[in-house]
């Protein structure tokens, strides 16, 4: 690929988004080559994934404004859905997917860090949807993802006002979990990584699909899934092993990997 590269080092993979010299701006090859990383993750291998931009200035600092200057309404449209396929894909996606935001993420960059799981930027990191200010509305999911992690009235702020956000504004209102210094970003990220990647996989997974399914739901539609999705761990390698761990009061076995099983 191009523009993207992936690596996978223990249990955990990177997909860096490599077109530092467009500040890692989305055009459609990028698109297309970030669906072929996602649809390379060996399931059984990976267990976490950390989505970054390669570079120091930028994550991504939005779509590719040249290749959408000359757009038609419906190509325009068509550009809308080949982005929120690939965000649905990733907000989706079986196993944690972390945003490592190194710097800019503007528009399309703020967009695909919401489609992650979660944010964790460094200082020099700014957020913002600028769409209003080129004559167009946030097209890859902005209007709601953003709306959704930081409050209607927040989102609605941003979006209208074309405002950017540095970092310590990020954390302040709930848009990233973390903030720290650039040197330190992919190393923390890591961190957290491989501390969920060590957990029981199936039950990481199961937490998830229950949180994304449930939180637009109704309180007793949404624990419905979490009880289907509860149980589901039961009767697996990893639910006994766990299990048997704990109980174990003399604690003569040595802690195991969990299987995936």
């Amino acid at each position: 690929m191009e523009f993207v590269t992936y690596e996978v080092k223990g249990q955990v993979g990177t997909i860096t988004i490599n077109r530092p010299k467009a500040l890692n701006a989305l055009n459609s090859a990028v698109l297309d080559e970030l669906n072929e990383a996602f649809d390379s993750v060996d399931l059984n291998e990976v267990r976490c994934l950390i989505l970054t931009g390669a570079g120091e200035k930028s994550f991504v600092a939005g779509a590719d404004i040249g290749e959408m200057s000359t757009l038609s309404k419906a190509e325009g449209e068509a550009f809308g859905k080949k982005g929120n396929d690939l965000f649905l894909k990733i907000e989706s996606f079986p196993i944690p997917v972390i945003a490592a935001v190194n710097g800019f993420a503007l528009g399309g960059g703020c967009e695909i860090s919401l489609s992650c799981d979660f944010r964790i930027c460094s200082e020099n990191a700014i957020f913002g949807q600028p769409e209003v200010g080129l004559g167009i509305t946030p097209g890859f999911g902005g209007t709601q993802r953003l709306a959704r992690a930081v409050g209607t009235g927040m989102a609605k702020q941003m979006i209208y006002g074309a405002r950017n956000i540095k970092a310590a504004e990020a954390l302040r209102i709930g848009l990233v979990n973390q903030v720290v210094a650039l040197e330190e970003l992919i190393p923390t990220v890591e961190k957290i990584a491989a501390g969920i990647a060590k957990n029981a996989p199936i039950a990481v997974r199961n937490c998830k699909k229950a949180i994304n399914e449930g939180i637009d739901k109704d309180i007793a539609s949404a624990v419905a899934i979490e009880e289907k999705l509860f149980g589901d761990c039961f009767e697996t390698e990893d639910q006994r092993y766990g299990m048997e761990f704990f109980l174990d009061k003399n604690k003569e076995k040595v802690k195991e990997p969990f299987k995936n099983k």
